[in-house]
């Protein structure tokens, strides 16, 4: 199910609330509806607030008669930080591709315990685990883009490029036009684009 030509997908994005996993999820399921494809989706949101782990699944195609992706099914796993990617590891096909920011965001429990981390590990776990894995500088696209908010369209650039998600950087560019007031759109497909150029 690789390739760009393939229309069924199992994605898996995972990320801490605030980071936009669910509107990427959206964005690459409206992407795929105005195609005329089938889409499920379901969200796992409820400590988004606190900074607490947030997870979309989205199954593309006619084949998935469930939102919820099966264990070892995943085609491709956007980590918008690098410990919620390797949790989700676990889902991710033989011959999948994780794209992970490298950018970590320490958890409640790591700020009070005083544990130093930093994603370093993580990153260097994912690499050493996963055949492909696409490490996205996201504060240098940020910074070039001109947004600290823009990280998710960051990610979901470098995952299309890759062609896993079976969605277009053009398919995604008109997504966000419809998707995001006029004036947040071109820092959006700024960040879409500059993600892409990590592949």
């Amino acid at each position: 199910m690789t390739g760009g030509t393939t229309t069924s997908r199992n994605l898996l994005f995972s990320g801490v609330g605030g980071q936009g996993t669910i509107l990427a999820s959206k964005l690459v399921a409206r992407a795929a509806l105005a195609r005329g494809l089938a889409v499920r989706s379901a969200e796992t949101i409820g400590m988004a607030q606190r900074g607490g782990s947030v997870t979309s699944h989205i199954r593309i195609g006619e084949g998935a008669f469930s939102p919820l992706l099966p264990l070892g099914s995943a085609d491709a796993i956007l980590g918008f930080e690098p410990a919620e990617a390797v949790r989700s590891l676990p889902y991710l096909r033989d011959g999948g591709v994780v794209v992970v920011s490298a950018k970590a965001v320490p958890p409640v429990s790591a700020s009070l315990s005083a544990t130093g981390y930093d994603g370093a590990a993580m990153l260097d776990y994912l690499c050493a685990t996963v055949a492909r894995v696409i490490v996205v500088d996201a504060d240098a696209i940020c910074a070039e883009c001109g947004s600290p908010k823009v990280l998710n369209t960051a990610l979901l650039g470098a995952a299309a490029a890759t062609g896993a998600l079976g969605i277009t950087i053009e398919e995604l560019e008109e997504a966000l036009g419809e998707s995001l007031p006029g004036r947040l759109v071109e820092m959006n497909v700024c960040a879409l684009r500059a993600g892409a150029r990590y592949v």
